[in-house]
């Protein structure tokens, strides 16, 4: 395939608490959204269109625009696609962050191109699983060569190795495919990948129409009548959490982990609640407890004070902005241990569409 490039400037997204499903506080993309064909993910937007033009935009001077910009950690670089491969501004953009000690998630996708060091969230669209298992082969490699050599500089400096997992655009009927899902999960356990993750996607009407010309089909397909005149969010819900089951099944996390996951703080604090809240609210689980977990998570965020300080000279109970539920889950995760709010809500998330998920 060969791209036309157009230039355009940085794309800088920054965002005052975690939010799923990369928990990023800047949200970097050096190139621009409609980069795939035939149907194109936005990932900072978490939208799918259609595109049938083989052109990218690029920033130019990727390095400039950072330094003139505000950037929080933690950061991620979205580098998806054949642009990456031609281009490479995603791992200039991710030396960058490396020189400025600042952690940051790597996201590339079956098309793209992996970096040489960092934390990597691979994008299993579009779904071809010969070009992902070398994805996923190569990423083990790269972890077991480089060692505690592999991530930024911050995570050198901490003697911790950089990891990868794998994240699934859940998009009717592509990659709510029951097989498809467990050859996946089956290929990255066995690369030591440290997550397998759902991502929710807003499928547009041209996506849609796009699917069904790749796939070819008929008017008469079940699949083709699921897809435009039924509501396909039950099928979507169930499946992510189809593939939370999965991945809980073979040792790896059921979120992306942002870098430095092992870490007690506020951030990472406030990724935890608005996970849980997030699950609880798709279950309709308890939603007014969920709005309040919502709301501290929030609340955790913009605290200027560190939470294991707090918890260290006094107790959480002089934190106003917490509700009692996240008093309790916080001062269970600064402790060391796994929450037991938090696991039983995961346990009800994790439910496998085969057991009997709602379709």
């Amino acid at each position: 395939m060969i791209l036309y490039r157009k230039a355009a400037p940085l794309r800088i997204r920054r965002t005052a608490a975690p939010e799923p499903p990369f928990w990023c506080a800047t949200a970097i993309a050096p190139y621009g959204a409609r980069r795939g064909t035939p149907v194109a993910i936005d990932y900072l937007a978490s939208r799918a269109t259609a595109n049938d033009r083989a052109e990218v935009s690029v920033c130019d001077n990727v390095r400039n625009e950072l330094e003139r910009a505000r950037i929080e950690a933690p950061v991620l670089i979205d580098a998806t696609e054949a642009a990456e491969v031609v281009f490479r501004r995603g791992e200039e953009t991710l030396a960058w962050c490396d020189e400025e000690r600042l952690d940051a998630l790597y996201l590339t996708s079956t098309r793209g191109a992996l970096p040489k060091s960092g934390d990597v969230a691979i994008a299993a669209w579009p779904l071809e699983p010969a070009r992902l298992g070398e994805l996923f082969a190569e990423a083990s490699r790269q972890r077991d060569a480089a060692g505690p050599a592999a991530g930024t500089a911050a995570f050198r400096s901490a003697g911790v190795p950089a990891g990868w997992g794998v994240v699934i655009p859940v998009i009717y009927p592509i990659t709510t495919d029951l097989e498809a899902l467990d050859l996946l999960a089956d290929r990255a356990r066995e690369n030591g990948a440290s997550f397998f993750a759902a991502m929710p996607v807003d499928v547009d009407p041209t996506a849609k129409q796009a699917i069904a010309n790749e796939l070819q089909l008929a008017g008469s397909d079940d699949r083709y009548a699921m897809l435009f005149h039924a509501d396909v969010a039950p099928v979507h819900l169930a499946t992510e959490r189809h593939i939370a089951s999965l991945a809980y099944a073979r040792g790896m996390r059921d979120f992306v982990v942002p870098p430095r996951w092992e870490e007690r703080s506020n951030w990472n604090a406030a990724a935890l609640l608005t996970l849980t809240a997030s699950r609880m609210i798709a279950m309709e689980l308890d939603l007014d407890l969920a709005g309040l977990i919502a709301r501290s998570a929030r609340a955790v965020a913009e605290l200027d004070k560190p939470l294991a300080r707090v918890a260290e000279a006094a107790s959480l109970a002089i934190v106003d902005v917490l509700d009692e539920v996240s008093r309790d889950i916080l001062t269970e995760w600064l402790e060391g241990g796994e929450p037991s709010f938090v696991e039983y809500v995961n346990e009800q998330w994790r439910l496998s569409r085969s057991s009997g998920a709602p379709l």
